[in-house]
């Protein structure tokens, strides 16, 4: 079953297929879109990767040929992946993505912020009423272990 160009569910315009980057129409790409600089680092990035690593002897020479070739599996899988889901996205009808979109819009509110506020030199200002931060120490607190007042030595 052959599909026209017209009928497919592909998301860039047939006059564009053209200039799109070699790497994208060699895979026959529809979903996905990745411009020059993803395509670039699609393989040449995958090709350098595989020689650097076969250089270092961490894998055999067929990595050359093998790892961009994963890297191109893995990018149609990718876009077929985009094709089913564009699919039974368009399979849902519009009653239910109206109700999905009112479910999942976010939630917008106010705090409410105190209008005054202490100012250091402003005559009339409201003090507050205790200071800020942790509670003083008592005066227990400050002496050292073990003291006593007949254990200080002193007569």
């Amino acid at each position: 079953m052959t599909r026209s160009p017209r009928t497919t569910w592909a998301t860039i315009a047939s006059d564009e297929v053209r200039y799109r980057p070699l790497y994208a129409r060699v895979l026959g790409l529809r979903f996905v879109n990745p411009g020059g600089v993803l395509c670039f680092l699609f393989f040449e990035g995958a090709v350098t990767l595989a020689v650097l690593l076969a250089l270092a002897e961490l894998v055999s020479w067929w990595a050359v040929l093998v790892l961009p070739a994963a890297v191109a599996v893995m990018v149609k899988l990718n876009d077929l992946v985009a094709e089913v889901v564009v699919r039974s996205a368009a399979l849902v009808p519009e009653q239910e993505r109206d109700r999905f979109r009112r479910q999942m819009e976010p939630v917008v509110g106010r705090a409410r912020v105190p209008t005054t506020r202490y100012a250091p030199g402003r005559v009339g200002a409201d003090r507050p009423t205790a200071p800020a931060g942790p509670p003083p120490p008592d005066a227990d607190s400050r002496k050292p272990r073990g003291w006593s007042p007949g254990a200080s030595g002193q007569v």
